[in-house]
């Protein structure tokens, strides 16, 4: 066990690609506690929506299912849940003392699929969930144990902060960006199954890069859209109004190509039989991509009221008497985030904000440090 744990965090200190990382992790948490599934899952950390997922043959058939436990029911071991916990990692058979169905999820969702327990850990780092992940026993193995869901839990740090760092992946040089406009994709959903009614050509276009970024076929529907859209139905309070569990229906993803979408979604007004949602797509603007930018380089909270003070052009006096703090203490705060960031000057940090991460860019477009 030990010689896994150390694999796995080695692993996770020299991952350079989110999806790589987690393919790469499957197979060795497998050599740990053999499974018949398995999914992880990279989230926004803002909602907890999908922002993509790695998902194995057996559990891409109820993942559509799993998607409405998590957001619209309440069971064992929800992910929002473990995120909140002082233990991030759960096992249902141990959740339940071994009676696997006091839980709905199992009865109606991994039971009829052929998996018996389940393990579960929010991937936590820095105080935000980065990710989800999910461990499914067949039929016909035994429970996890508690020993298992130790060593899973021991694990959660490297896994989450491979996670963390990995979300500020830089595109090749060579890649290109979408450039495209708002896209609005109609769906139906005839209880949680989605079906698509129609798009326009820039949503199709915005289809096409999300399933290049997830490595599926253009017959799964994207992640994303999945978890936003089941947000949308079984999270509504009315028209207008906040989710009653307060997190909108809104997730941001990162593209293959380096640029971000927005993604949300809004149940139809109408009298058709089923429930039908507008699914629009968006490139992130910067006030989308900022909180994501700023908890992945591990700013603290007082370090984000600067960076959003400097992104206003406020000078370090007026930083000062904004937040009523010294300025040598704005100094000391800005330097912090200049080493965080990897930059020497404000300028330098607003293109790794707004220009690295915003669309591929040349190395020698780089503008050059100020005193």
């Amino acid at each position: 066990m030990n010689n896994i744990k150390q694999r796995i965090e080695r692993l996770a200190e020299q991952a350079v690609s989110s999806k790589e990382f987690r393919l790469t992790l499957l197979a060795h948490l497998r050599e740990a506690f053999p499974f018949e599934g398995a999914c992880c899952t990279v989230v926004d950390p803002r909602t907890l929506l999908s922002a993509g997922a790695v998902t194995e043959d057996g559990v891409e058939a109820i993942h559509h299912r799993l998607f409405e436990f998590e957001y619209g029911h309440r069971d064992y071991n929800r992910f929002e849940d473990l995120a909140e916990a002082d233990r991030p990692a759960a096992a249902l058979g141990l959740a339940t003392n071994g009676e696997l169905e006091r839980s709905a999820r199992f009865c109606e969702v991994l039971q009829p699929a052929g998996f018996g327990d389940e393990m579960k850990a929010a991937l936590v780092s820095g105080g935000k969930c980065w990710g989800f992940l999910t461990l499914l026993r067949g039929k016909n193995q035994p429970l996890f144990a508690a020993e298992e869901l130790a060593l899973l839990t021991s694990l959660v740090p490297a896994i989450a902060g491979a996670l963390r760092r990995t979300s500020l992946d830089l595109a090749d040089e060579s890649a290109e960006e979408p450039g495209l406009e708002s896209g609005v994709l109609i769906l139906e959903a005839d209880g949680v199954l989605l079906s698509e009614l129609g798009a326009t050509d820039a949503a199709a276009h915005w289809l096409a890069a999300i399933r290049e970024a997830e490595g599926i076929g253009d017959e799964v529907l994207p992640r994303p859209i999945r978890a936003v859209c089941i947000r949308a139905l079984t999270g509504e309070t009315g028209r207008g109004k906040e989710p009653a569990h307060g997190k909108a229906a809104r997730t941001c993803v990162r593209l293959a190509g380096g640029s971000y979408v927005t993604i949300r979604a809004d149940r139809l007004l109408g009298k058709a039989s089923n429930a039908q949602l507008a699914v629009i797509f968006e490139q992130a603007q910067p006030a989308d991509r900022l909180p994501l930018i700023a908890e992945a380089y591990g700013l603290s909270e007082r370090e984000k009221q600067l960076l959003v003070a400097v992104v206003r052009g406020l000078s370090t006096h007026e930083i000062s008497r904004e937040l009523h703090i010294s300025v040598y203490t704005v100094q000391d705060h800005l330097k912090s985030i200049f080493a965080k960031t990897g930059v020497s000057s404000r300028r330098e940090l607003i293109w790794q904000l707004f220009s690295r991460y915003a669309s591929p860019i040349s190395t020698s477009e780089r503008p050059a440090g100020e005193s």
